[in-house]
């Protein structure tokens, strides 16, 4: 990305407004990239809610009021990166995870409009004599092109998963054609082969979404419109390798220019200058250090997604079962915000000679660890990436969104995981025999 233009002899300097989905999991990508761009002398206004920030504060006692500060200290390079707050227009007590419609409504309606008094003032701090400015927004925003459009920015969409559910995404007119997804469609199990760029997939390979028999509920509306709205981008931006996704890539190229820019990663990869953990870490590496090397195995479902008390029970009594080391984050709402300890009575006493149960660590410095041999996961892309990185194997356990469509990945094209179960519920029996 060139960072000068050149009219009427003067150089413009390109600025870069950042604005990320208040997601852990999309968070963590796009600060990564402000960074890469303020190192490339792109000047960025990075944006976050305040209930975002507020939760990055709070678990992170070295974190500034700007979470960019320690990188600035940091860089040999002059970064120029400014960071604004603003609401979503919900309380920051409000609870997000356990009221989760509520929650995409307002970041639908309530915070753009916040936004947009925000970009109003960027701008008029940047005029555009001197400055030619452009919106990095999130492509799981429904708002996007509209607002790029409104200021006439340069519109860029940052896309945060596998370039495969983008290219499902974009070509899911095919799906509706063939019957695989809509009304009737559950009951189909033959294999797709008609996707641009996919050689085959089953139904229940696509997002979470997608399955849903009624599309018309909020969730797959929600969805489907941002993606209609990230067509409208003049580029995207993906967080994945151009060598891992190369047929998906091209497909989806005469529809979109997709650049791949991943991995986006610290250039330490465990430990990066700008804290953003949602909870408070646990440092785990003195108990890793006590184990033998790859014999731990790593459980975690990420940072977002729900899981049924009866599916962990089954999981925790398969863990228990097998004897292995194990070290499992267990994060706070994992079930439900309203369940605290959702782990089987008595479990926690039974396994304490071989287990450690965090509620959140750094992900990276354990997959990083030579004592951990394997990965229990939901695969969220993030942590894909990050186990690929390390050469850690998988053991999938989707949950929603595109964890289907990852598990193919891991585990049918690339083969570098397995799954938990071949069905649906889980059984302790499986987990015993998987670990």
């Amino acid at each position: 990305m060139e960072h000068h233009s050149h009219s009427n002899g003067h150089t413009k300097k390109l600025h870069a407004i950042l604005v990320t989905l208040p997601q852990q999991g999309h968070v963590n990508p796009f600060v990564q990239l402000a960074i890469k761009l303020a190192s490339k002398g792109i000047s960025v206004t990075f944006i976050n809610t305040n209930h975002i920030h507020h939760k990055i504060t709070l678990s992170n006692a070295t974190a500034d009021d700007d979470i960019f500060a320690e990188a600035r200290r940091q860089s040999t390079t002059d970064l120029d990166i400014e960071y604004m707050t603003i609401t979503d227009g919900l309380p920051l007590e409000f609870d997000r995870s356990l009221h989760h419609d509520q929650w995409v409504g307002a970041t639908t309606h309530c915070f753009p409009a916040h936004l947009e008094v925000a970009v109003t003032k960027i701008l008029e701090s940047r005029p555009p004599s001197t400055t030619i400015c452009c919106l990095i927004a999130d492509s799981y925003f429904v708002w996007a092109s509209k607002l790029a459009h409104k200021f006439g920015l340069f519109h860029v969409s940052f896309w945060t998963e596998s370039a495969m559910v983008l290219d499902i995404y974009f070509n899911r007119h095919l799906l509706l054609e063939n019957g695989h997804i809509g009304p009737g469609s559950s009951s189909r199990t033959d294999t797709i082969t008609y996707m641009p760029g996919i050689s085959s997939l089953k139904r229940t390979d696509l997002t979470s979404y997608l399955q849903e028999e009624d599309l018309t509920t909020f969730h797959p509306q929600y969805n489907l419109a941002s993606l209609d709205d990230t067509r409208k981008a003049h580029f995207i931006l993906g967080n994945t390798v151009q060598e891992l996704e190369v047929q998906t890539i091209s497909a989806i190229q005469p529809q979109v220019p997709f650049y791949a820019i991943g991995p986006l990663f610290a250039p330490g990869f465990t430990k990066s200058p700008v804290s953003t953990s949602l909870w408070a870490e646990s440092d785990c590496t003195l108990w890793l250090d006590s184990k033998p090397p790859g014999s731990v195995l790593y459980v975690s479902f990420g940072s977002y997604a729900h899981i049924n008390k009866e599916e962990l029970e089954e999981i925790a009594n398969g863990i228990k079962l097998s004897g292995v080391n194990f070290l499992w984050v267990i994060r706070p709402d994992m079930v439900s915000s309203d369940v605290p300890d959702p782990l089987p009575v008595g479990f926690r006493d039974e396994v304490r000679d071989r287990g450690l149960i965090v509620t959140w660590t750094c992900q990276k410095a354990v997959l990083a660890h030579r004592s951990v041999g394997g990965f229990l996961t939901h695969g969220g892309w993030n942590s894909t990436l990050e186990s690929i990185w390390c050469e850690v194997p998988l053991l999938c356990f989707p949950l929603l969104t595109d964890q289907f469509t990852n598990r193919k990945l891991i585990v049918d094209d690339w083969k570098i995981g397995c799954n938990l179960c071949e069905e649906k519920p889980v059984k302790r029996e499986e987990v015993l025999q998987k670990n």
